[in-house]
């Protein structure tokens, strides 16, 4: 059978598509794969992209590094941007692309449940895979309110590290995240002065390097200054792609001072205390930082006899994510409070009538059968989720919206 390529197949933006799609999954919609360069990082190289592929948008582009799930939002890439990159596609019954963010907005609550629609108008979350091969700069992500001051939302976001998506942990397996308890805003303001004027600013000088545990996770909510390490990660996040880039030096290579003002309002930009008014100071100096922004997994009691499920991201109110496992050769009936959207990391089975297989290798805009979105009313009614391995656990990743009722772990 050939290869199906997905970006070969029409789109289509008619209701009768959309509602055909959700029809044949029986309320659990199938997506596409959707890959995300990123100009100023160096793919990893897990998340099973084809070796010739990482570069397929070409070298000005940079490496793809990411893969965005659920996405009902566009990434903001510079000029260069494509017009739908980082827009989710559902995939219809036949093989049409259906654009998530349309979706969403055609059929409202029959997919997203009355609660998210009425409290938000459409899907306010996504998921991704960060796979850099070394760390991220230290950066920050506005609040709603400084997001507002340039017509865009405040970003938080969780990490998950799955053993699964780990094979090699790149360069620099530690993170950067908060500040030395007693920092000062002038030791920091400091550092940023030497973005423009100095090969290195150094900022990192002034925080903590946790050394990353897979199968744990940590919970970034706005404000937090943070430089991920080069392990791949899961992380469900809100829709947005709002940041302020810290430091100047990376990976031996220069971070352009336009990403430290690419989300500053023109009349405040080149003016340090803007920046550092982006920062929650009292959670990034705070000597409780690890306790309380650290997660261990959670596991849940009373799953259903053959499966097991554990909470990985459950600190904010604003998103949440489960990790699924079926044992080998079980079938189980899975409920759960909100709509998601889900990722096969290992092994093979079903969810509903849709087959599940986890990816060994895949070329760019080839199509899987690893990612679904699972509407409210048949995560409520309960979905049969089959391990056909006779040897192999079924491991799938579930990410939530917010206020999921589900999580009573959130603070």
């Amino acid at each position: 059978m050939p290869v199906i390529i997905i970006e070969n197949n029409a789109r289509s933006t008619r209701h009768s598509s959309f509602v055909a799609a959700l029809d044949h999954g029986q309320g659990v919609l199938r997506m596409a794969p959707n890959w995300v360069p990123r100009s100023f990082c160096v793919p990893g190289r897990r998340i099973k992209l084809h070796p010739d592929d990482y570069f397929a948008l070409g070298g000005a582009r940079g490496g793809i590094d990411e893969r965005w799930l659920s996405s009902a939002i566009r990434a903001d890439n510079g000029p260069l941007t494509g017009a739908d990159e980082g827009l989710s596609f559902a995939v219809g019954p036949e093989g049409d692309r259906l654009p998530f963010d349309e979706v969403v907005a055609d059929l409202a609550a029959d997919l997203i449940g009355e609660r998210l629609w009425t409290d938000y108008g459409g899907w306010p979350m996504y998921a991704k895979f960060f796979d850099n091969e070394g760390p991220l700069p230290f950066h920050v992500h506005h609040s709603d309110e400084m997001a507002s001051l340039v017509g865009r939302t405040g970003k938080p976001e969780a990490y998950y590290f799955p053993p699964q998506m780990n094979n090699h942990l790149g360069t620099t397996p530690w993170s950067f995240f908060g500040l030395i308890p007693g920092t000062s805003k002038e030791e920091f303001k400091g550092r940023l002065a030497g973005f423009a004027t100095k090969g290195d600013n150094r900022i990192t000088d002034l925080s903590v390097a946790y050394r990353i545990q897979l199968g744990t996770g940590w919970d970034m909510p706005v404000g937090c200054l943070h430089a991920p390490a080069s392990v791949c990660t899961y992380e469900p996040q809100w829709g947005s792609d709002v940041f302020a880039m810290c430091e100047c030096w990376t990976s031996s290579r220069t971070i352009p001072d336009d990403l430290l003002w690419k989300d500053v309002p023109p009349e405040r930009r080149g003016d340090l205390d803007f920046i550092v008014s982006l920062v929650d100071w009292d959670m990034n100096t705070s000597p409780e930082f690890f306790r309380s922004r650290f997660s261990p997994p959670v596991a849940i009691e009373g799953c259903p006899e053959g499966c097991q499920e554990k909470w990985v991201v459950y600190r904010s109110q604003r998103f949440s994510a489960k990790e699924l496992t079926v044992f080998p050769g079980r079938r189980v009936l899975v409920s759960d409070a909100a709509a998601y959207g889900c990722i096969a990391v290992q092994g093979r089975g079903s969810l509903g009538n849709w087959a599940v297989e986890t990816p060994t290798l895949v070329r760019y805009g080839q199509l899987t059968s690893d990612e679904f979105f699972v509407s409210e009313r048949a995560a409520q009614a309960g979905v049969w989720v089959s391990n056909t391995s006779e040897t192999e656990p079924l491991v799938i990743l579930k990410h939530f919206g917010p206020k999921n009722r589900d999580n009573w772990l959130a603070e």
